[in-house]
């Protein structure tokens, strides 16, 4: 069995505005607000990929009350490192001080931490303990000329965290019940970054996709364990675009509002997204014991799935 123990996360404390980046690319905040449902995102100006993590990762220890020597493995997912290789796992593990656990980097934007969460449930009773960690400097990406309107505005950096154990602690929020993951490299080219390059988003693609896509798997697992989408209280998704999320909300015939959103603050983080509005959520609220929640997210690949929890 696999518990989610604890949650974690770290945002920059520069914050843009939509004014700000609007200015930018010629977009108007308005316009911005409508299309995204973003009003202001968090930049990191000399904090690195690495550098979020550990603190994401140290937040989520703390809330655990667990010491970095137990941790077994930390998987650090990320599409924003500085560099091709080695990834910020290794590093970051080390800053931790885990420095008995492996370090395992997972180059996957937006769906990354979900795989992680995915991977981590299902290698525990080797591990025992796995901090998983979103971690993305997407400022680093989407600032790069030419700037694109479509694409700068959606953005923003962070990182979210998740502990995930064999054995329940007094911290513990949910355990995990089942699971469904999908790729599909059919649009591999329609969301993409290349080496020193801006991203390149067919954004219609994306969307179009992603739409499908996510209530699809959300059914599936749903319906694998005789749930029904209405019976779920906190959708806990990747925030892509609150458009995204309310077109999901609606093909699952479930109110918005049960999807935790924090878009309007902190702009798409990408793989860190799902694990910073996971901590934010947990940190005010609790999920009785049989109560469900599902984790959702979709990314460049195409990788997508969907994870059922429950009150533990």
């Amino acid at each position: 069995m696999a518990f989610l123990n604890a949650f974690g996360h770290y945002l920059p404390s520069r914050v843009v505005s939509n004014e700000e980046i609007g200015s930018r690319v010629g977009s108007d905040s308005t316009w911005i607000i409508n299309v995204s449902g973003i009003e202001e995102r968090r930049f990191a100006d000399t904090e690195t990929v690495a550098d979020m993590a550990v603190r994401a990762g140290q937040n989520c220890l703390n809330q655990a009350g667990l010491s970095p020597e137990e941790i077994s493995m930390v998987i650090v997912s990320s599409g924003t490192g500085e560099r091709p290789f080695p990834g910020p796992a290794a590093e970051v593990a080390k800053r931790l001080g885990a420095t008995q656990a492996t370090g395992l980097d997972l180059p996957m934007a937006s769906a990354g931490s979900l795989f992680g969460m995915v991977l981590a449930s299902s290698i525990v009773k080797l591990y025992r303990n796995v901090l998983v960690i979103g971690a993305e400097k997407m400022s680093s990406i989407v600032l790069r000329e030419p700037m694109e309107k479509g694409v700068a505005i959606l953005f923003g950096d962070g990182a979210g965290a998740c502990l995930i154990s064999e054995e329940r602690t007094a911290s513990a929020k949910a355990r995990v019940i089942d699971h469904q993951i999908h790729s599909d490299g059919t649009y591999a080219e329609d969301l993409r970054l290349e080496f020193e390059h801006p991203l390149n988003m067919n954004g219609r693609t994306v969307i179009l996709q992603a739409s499908r896509k996510i209530p699809s798997a959300i059914s599936a697992v749903l319906e694998r364990n005789m749930r029904a989408a209405a019976d779920v209280p906190v959708y806990l998704m990747h925030q892509a675009n609150q458009n995204l999320i309310d077109r999901v909300a609606g093909a699952l015939g479930v109110d918005s509002a049960r999807f935790f959103s924090n878009i309007r603050r902190y702009g798409n983080t990408s793989s860190a997204s799902m694990l910073i509005a996971a901590s934010e959520w947990f940190a005010t609220n609790s999920l009785a014991p049989g109560t469900p929640a599902v984790f959702a997210a979709f990314g460049a690949g195409f990788h997508w799935g969907a994870l059922l929890a429950e009150g533990a």
